[in-house]
């Protein structure tokens, strides 16, 4: 992979994607983008990872949001659709793929940072992070699942108080209202992380597909749907090799 924009690295079975324009913010730009899009098309074929780690490089910023400049320099409303489009396609791959994704918000996680964030299955923030949708305030709305996926974690009405408002929250209120797991100090914050990744990593693999499938895609179900959508993925977990050695 040809990364500029990103850092990359495997440990352990984790691999771990460090947004890597500090002097930006770690903001997303198209060329962010298409090499995210890479690492997420080697983590899938490769055997040796098992989990994904991501974070932002310096100590300001997870992702600050979309690159302004970039977005300024658009003519068309095709344009700034076939970016949102690409932003959408990236973070629907990461819900998609059978390993887990794990995000460790060392900062700023505005905009687009937020909806990385809860594109990931787990979300452990720094105690000086801070979460926001500031587009109201620019005279545009989240572009890249902002107002879906908030809602579906902490409900619509903190969701619009967030979206519409355009005021961050800190990382003890996101705690509080169940957008991220787990709060820690800045120090433990990547250790910690990269810990937990390993550990989701160690599990039976296909459980894990099954365990993520069936709970993204049975959220939005009616109940009696949901519970035929968790019947057929655990019925596929029997007679597994994991399910035999583990039973």
């Amino acid at each position: 992979m040809d990364l500029k924009n990103l850092l990359f690295d495997i440990e352990d079975g984790v691999a771990t994607v460090t947004f890597n324009r500090p002097k930006a913010l770690n903001a997303l730009n198209t060329e962010t983008f298409h090499e995210l899009g890479q690492a997420i098309d080697h983590i899938k074929e490769n055997d040796e990872i098992n989990a994904v780690l991501l974070t932002g490089a310096g100590d300001k910023a997870f992702v600050a949001g979309a690159d302004l400049a970039e977005i300024n320099k658009k003519d068309s409303i095709s344009d700034v659709m076939t970016f949102i489009e690409l932003g959408h396609d990236t973070f629907r791959a990461m819900e998609l793929m059978r390993k887990p994704f794990v995000a460790a918000v060392n900062g700023l996680a505005l905009g687009g940072g937020i909806e990385i964030a809860v594109s990931c299955d787990i979300r452990f923030a720094s105690e000086t992070a801070m979460f926001g949708t500031p587009e109201i305030n620019l005279g545009l709305i989240p572009g890249w699942g902002g107002t879906q996926r908030v809602a579906r974690l902490v409900g619509i009405g903190l969701a619009k108080e967030i979206v519409m408002s355009g005021e961050p929250i800190s990382a003890k209120r996101a705690y509080e209202i169940g957008l991220v797991n787990r709060v820690l100090p800045p120090d433990e914050l990547l250790h910690k992380a990269k810990e937990f990744a390993r550990k989701l990593g160690g599990k039976p693999g296909f459980a894990m597909k099954m365990a993520k499938y069936a709970i993204n895609f049975g959220y939005d179900l009616p109940l009696d749907n949901a519970i035929s959508l968790e019947i057929q993925c655990a019925c596929q977990c029997f007679n597994t090799e994991d399910m035999k050695e583990g039973v």
